[in-house]
């Protein structure tokens, strides 16, 4: 019996090698540079859209529009996870994006100044560290927590010009705080799961902004409001959602939890203490705000605050 040359090559023809996904491929540093620049322009849009409708509406439909955009690259994932994996990824979008929207965007809505609550929002690092001491028994070096400390005086010398106690409620203060506590404890939730529970950054944005979404349309219209959950037919609307959608959460949220797959929470958490430092500039650029020496040491200071994060994890 002969055996065809076709049928031997083919037998010793070497595996096929698995493509590497791009966000591996991609250095770290850029990849947080990146998260820095979107995360921070989410402060913007929100900002943006509270001038052409209410808050949860343009978010409702903020999480809708990546929903669908993304069924495509999400579908083949989805039908493969366990229902087990997609109830707690679900959970964790929750948690890290409606509850942290609900908190802080909630917040403002109901009268806390905005910069008060994006220094509350903005503090997430130090939510993170001490969430993971109390919860998970972890330990920092005091190198880290000096970094934190640091990183956390940056942000407030950044915010100081911005910050009012306004006249909202006394309980609708501890919403931001409710709202970055949110966000935090579904980091450390997605760092627990690890890589053997990930859904794929696809399938995890779908997923988070489709439970989101529920929740968002629940908000709203425990809210009321004329139109309900209706688009409002302005160039303004649109051009909020769509710049929510593209930066702020495929762009924010994306590029948080692929960061989140390399780095440590303490790392990743940290370098968002830059977020306020770009925000500024975000305002400048958009709105034509001012910005201050004060403005630019107190993101120079973050970022020694960072560099102190760093050392610390990795002495």
């Amino acid at each position: 019996m002969t055996i065809s040359p076709d049928l031997t090559n083919a037998s010793q023809s070497p595996p096929r090698r698995q493509r590497r996904p791009w966000h591996r491929a991609v250095p770290l540093p850029l990849l947080e540079a990146g998260l820095v620049l979107t995360w921070s322009s989410g402060f913007v849009g929100a900002r943006f859209s509270l001038d052409y409708a209410p808050a949860f509406l343009a978010v409702f439909w903020r999480c809708v529009l990546v929903t669908l955009l993304l069924t495509p690259l999400a579908w083949a994932g989805l039908r493969r996870a366990s229902p087990k994996a997609l109830l707690h990824n679900a959970g964790i979008g929750l948690l890290a994006m409606a509850g942290y929207l609900c908190g802080v965007v909630g917040g403002i809505a109901l009268g806390v100044p905005a910069g008060l609550a994006a220094l509350v929002a903005d503090l997430l690092p130090v939510g993170v560290a001490l969430l993971s001491v109390v919860l998970l028994g972890q330990r920092l070096p005091g190198q880290a927590w000096a970094g934190l400390a640091i990183g956390s005086c940056g942000v407030l010398l950044v915010t100081h010009g911005a910050l009012a106690l306004g006249h909202a409620p006394l309980w609708a203060y501890g919403l931001p705080l409710l709202g970055m506590l949110s966000l935090a404890f579904a980091t450390l939730w997605q760092q627990r799961l690890g890589e053997g529970a990930a859904l794929g950054p696809a399938v995890n944005l779908w997923l988070q902004c489709g439970v989101s979404a529920l929740a968002f349309a629940v908000v709203q219209s425990v809210q009321g409001g004329q139109g309900g959950l209706s688009p409002l037919p302005t160039a303004g609307f649109a051009l909020s959602v769509l710049w929510t959608a593209a930066l702020s959460t495929l762009g924010g949220y994306g590029l948080y939890w692929v960061c989140l797959a390399r780095a440590g929470h303490t790392r990743v958490a940290s370098v968002l203490f830059l977020s306020p430092g770009v925000t500024l500039l975000w305002g400048w650029c958009m709105f034509g705000e001012p910005l201050s020496w004060a403005m630019l040491a107190g993101t120079a200071v973050s970022a020694g605050g960072i560099w102190l994060v760093l050392r610390g994890q990795h002495g």
